[in-house]
């Protein structure tokens, strides 16, 4: 299982997709695919929204914590545990 002490998850990103979804996980790595492109950051700005709204916090309790430039990320939430970050995007 792919987390970090500080809370956060890896997931990997497939931009460019027909909708957002959650696909399940692969190799330890939660894997999502989003409609936005992979420029200017907004597919970045897609995974947080996405993540924000499973979890039902506002964007701004989602931080991208690793990996801004490479399809797979670190991403955590504000008072949120890596399982229940996890749970969340898997549910």
């Amino acid at each position: 299982m792919a987390s970090q002490s500080d809370g956060a998850i890896a997931v990997r990103v497939q931009p460019r997709s027909s909708r957002d979804q959650v696909l399940g996980e692969r190799e330890g790595v939660i894997a999502i695919k989003l409609k936005a492109p992979p420029v200017h950051g907004e597919a970045n700005a897609a995974l947080i929204r996405l993540v924000a709204k499973r979890l039902g916090v506002p964007p701004r309790d989602v931080q991208l914590v690793r990996g801004a430039t490479s399809r797979t990320k670190w991403i955590r939430a504000e008072g949120c545990t890596a399982e229940a970050l996890r749970a969340a995007l898997l549910a």
